[in-house]
């Protein structure tokens, strides 16, 4: 490591601490006995979205988050837990490869979506799946709705009861 200050090749580790996916060194000149900090990171390979028209673009997390962002306006979201949300889909999207489709962005997204902010969720979802008509609205809201337990028949309680009498 090249010193700032003097510009000499050679420095020396003073002390290192881990934070998070950053390593900061604190590194002192062998020449000018002068200090400084240096942070050093994982360089990721790159990454390629795959668009619905096979197109092929480089993954940014920044469009991302403004889709996002769009989709949380003026929702009780607070901005961290959009972050962790956004670092958490990123780590999915690095582990599924170099390439992955919109298709697979977007369902991250939705899924994250549905457990924080259902309007968000559905926000991000019209602009997603392209939603043309009021039915799309529809299905998106039905889906969001907690299923009701089939309604089983008469005989079948019966049946039900005897089996626990048995039981007991």
């Amino acid at each position: 490591m090249r010193c700032p200050y003097c510009l000499h090749d050679e420095t020396r580790v003073m002390d290192k601490r881990d934070a998070g996916n950053v390593s900061k060194r604190r590194r002192e000149c062998v020449k000018c006995g002068k200090r400084f900090n240096t942070h050093e990171t994982v360089e990721h390979a790159e990454i390629m979205v795959v668009k619905k028209d096979k197109r092929r673009e480089r993954f940014d997390i920044e469009k991302l988050k403004n889709g996002v962002q769009k989709a949380c306006e003026k929702r009780p979201i607070k901005t961290d837990r959009i972050d962790k949300m956004l670092i958490n889909i990123q780590d999915k999207i690095r582990k599924k490869g170099n390439e992955v489709s919109t298709d697979f962005i977007g369902e991250l997204v939705s899924n994250e979506l549905k457990k924080i902010d259902k309007v968000a969720y559905i926000r991000f979802a019209s602009v997603y799946k392209d939603f043309t008509d009021l039915s799309d609205f529809k299905e998106a809201i039905a889906s969001l709705r907690p299923r009701e337990p089939e309604k089983t028949s008469k005989s079948s309680q019966g049946f039900k009861k005897e089996i626990r009498g048995i039981l007991k």
